[in-house]
Formats: structure tokens, sequence, C-alpha cells
């Protein structure tokens, strides 16, 4: 079954709440880090970007605690980048220390452990406003930098290269690595995938409909909630959100949630409110069955009603683009989309209808391997009209 739509950004309970004023203008400021600076879970928990908007360091995990990057200026303590995100949690005894040969390390009950590795000699780290984390040599050329290595989230000015993927966190609270990932294809196209399976068009279940536009192509987030695809000569060949949206006292960041679905969320900064959804990858129409469980699938979120009732204005609703697991219990074979149409409205088994070249495919509820590829008809209690496209991509 396709996964559900959240209208809230997953959140963790930090050790910092930080009444500051912050604006967009502020992204490039940086902090520094020097080299034997530490961290430990209980104080000094954390190192902050000049403005206090981002923090570096350890955050509540589990029965432990996790090392990453997450927005500490606000209500909402929110990870965007997670170190180690398999590893388990360290206790409040861990230390986090920076090293010059080893770049950044835990120890722990006598163990360390690698955070960051790098392959060349640290002189010094920054955390900037935009929350990118950069280890720079004594010449302060970049090492290495986590906007390069990111989990889940992608901020404003941040890119996903091509070859590259987000893997979605485990659950809300548990930052590990889920069974979700967004792929950004060395063939341009941008396309959704369960953890664990082949690159192909049968196990996809969303996808950006760019193949075959480069070797090169990029998932990118502007300041002003814009995100689109660029090739390797930096033409812009797909807009996912067309931007626009206000920059000042505003924070966007885009995500591959827990649930399958990756979303771009907006946070007003002199609001202190929660995260709003502006755009996601989501099928309208559903609701999870288990609200702290994703993985369990969803549900209709409206009454289908009595087959016989026919006083009920059941119509179908167009959902662009997007197909599922063929498990057709009946196929005709009819001229035109409307006798597709009006076969399954006058079926009471039929929950939804594949229509393409002549062929009427009914299925029944549950829906397995959602994606974002075929024309699919849903039966709706809401009067919606019929639109139905017949466009077929590859992944």
């Amino acid at each position: 079954m396709r996964r559900c739509e959240i209208l809230s950004m997953a959140s963790v309970s930090l050790f910092l709440l930080l009444p500051l004023f912050f604006t967009a203008s502020a992204q490039q400021r940086q902090s520094n880090i020097r080299l034997d600076s530490s961290l430990t879970p209980t104080t000094n928990s954390s190192w902050l970007s000049p403005s206090g908007l981002y923090a570096f360091g350890f955050y509540p995990q589990g029965n432990g605690y996790g090392v990453g990057v997450f927005l500490a200026g606000i209500p909402q303590k929110t990870v965007v980048w997670t170190a180690n995100r398999d590893d388990p949690p360290v206790n409040s005894s861990a230390t986090l220390l920076f090293t010059s040969d080893s770049g950044l390390v835990l120890q722990e009950q006598g163990q360390t452990t690698s955070v960051i590795s790098i392959p060349q000699s640290a002189s010094s780290a920054s955390l900037f406003d935009s929350g990118n984390f950069v280890l720079y040599t004594a010449d302060r050329d970049i090492i290495w930098q986590s906007f390069e290595h990111p989990t889940d989230t992608l901020l404003p000015s941040q890119r996903l290269e091509a070859g590259s993927e987000l893997v979605s966190a485990a659950s809300q609270n548990d930052h590990s690595a889920g069974i979700f990932r967004l792929a950004m294809q060395d063939d341009g196209h941008l396309v959704q995938y369960p953890v664990g399976t082949p690159l192909t068009a049968e196990h996809s279940y969303w996808a950006s409909g760019t193949n075959g536009q480069g070797n090169n192509v990029t998932l990118n987030l502007g300041h002003d909630g814009h995100l689109y695809l660029l090739n390797s000569t930096g033409v812009n060949i797909k807009n996912l959100t067309k931007g626009g949206y206000p920059t000042k006292d505003s924070i966007y960041a885009m995500r591959i949630d827990f649930d399958g679905i990756f979303r771009l969320y907006f946070y007003n900064l002199t609001h202190n409110g929660n995260w709003s959804v502006l755009w996601s990858s989501s099928i309208i129409g559903f609701v999870s069955v288990m609200q702290n469980n994703w993985t369990a699938g969803c549900e209709r979120n409206f009454t289908a009603g009595s087959c016989k009732d026919d006083n009920r204005d059941i119509r179908i609703r167009e959902l662009s683009n997007t197909g599922w697991e063929d498990d057709s219990y009946s196929v005709l074979s009819l001229s035109i989309k409307e006798e597709c149409e009006r076969a399954c409205l006058q079926d009471c088994n039929c929950d939804t209808a594949f229509f393409n070249d002549g062929q009427c495919r009914k299925q029944r509820l549950p829906l397995r391997y959602g994606k974002r590829d075929v024309g699919l008809k849903l039966r709706f209690d809401q009067g919606w009209q019929i639109h139905i496209h017949h466009r077929q991509n590859r992944a």
C-alpha cells in the first residue's frame, strides 16, 4: 500500500532552547572549532553556528545519544544530518573529540570509533548558518563537508549529486537508516525505491520523468523553497516546486520521511509553530492505518458506502503518472477511457482501474507497490471529476 501524507516534520527534544531571531541573510556565517575541542552528551553537548540556528553534536536517540547536525534555535529541534546512523546510541559517558589525524572520533568505555574520517590532516572545523559542517586543512582547503554526505535531508544551497541517494529514517524518533530511498540516478532520473530493491522501473514508486537528461543531473534546493533539477550545463530541466516563497525569517528543508514520501517543509522563525508541508510526492485520499507506524500501510480517508446506495455521488479522481502492482481481477478490452470509467463505477468490487492501449484493468484494495508512473483512477465519494493520463515514464 502506498504511504500517506503527514503534516508535521519529525523532531527531537534536545538540550538547548535559544529564543533567538534569525534571518536567511545569515546563511553563510560560520563558527570556528579548534583542534582538540570536545563534546559530551550532558555538558557542552554541541557546537553552534554563529546565529545559534544550527548545532553539531549530541542529540537524544533511543536510550542514549546520536551525533549529527540539528536545528537548535527553534522549539522543534529537528535533526538534518546524522553521523554513523546505523551504529547503536552511545551513553552519557561518551566523548566526541576533534583531532588532526583522525578527524572526529567517539571515545566510549575505552573504545574509539570514527565519526568523520579524513584523507589528510585537519586544522579547524566550522558549522555554517546554512547547516553545513566543514573540516579544513591549515590552508583552509575543505577536506570534508556534511553537505556532500546527506542522509535523509537537503537544506537550502545543498544538492543531491548524480549517483547519490537519500535514505529515510527508520521511524520518527529513530534516525537510523529506514526502508525507502530517493536516488539521483546517473541517467538524470530522480526516482524513489524501497531499500534493497534493484534500480528498475518495476520497483520504483515515484519518478521525476527526466531519464535521458544526462549523466550529471543534480537535485537542488534554493533559499526560496525552489526545488529543481539541473543538468551538467546548469540548465533547469525540471521544477518540482516553482519557488518564490518568503525568504525572510523562514527555513526550508526537503526530506524523504520514514513513510517513504519526500516532502518540502517550511518553518516560520517568528511564529514558533509547526513545520508546514509545501509540496510532497504523496498520494491524496489515504491516511495511515497506524499513526505511529507509517510502514503499516494506508486506508481510504472517506467512507466508501454501500454499492446499492444510488443516492451517493461516486466519481473517479485522476492521479497523474501513478501506478500500482498489477493484481487485476478483471481485464476488459474497451476502446475509450470513458467506457473503462463506467465499468469501474458499475462494479461493486472495483476500487481502481487502469486504462492503457485499449485495456481496462480493474483492481480491488489493498493496492501494493504504489508508484508515480502510470495514470491511476481511484473511486472517491467526493464529487471529483474524471481526468486520466496515459503517459508512462521509465525508471
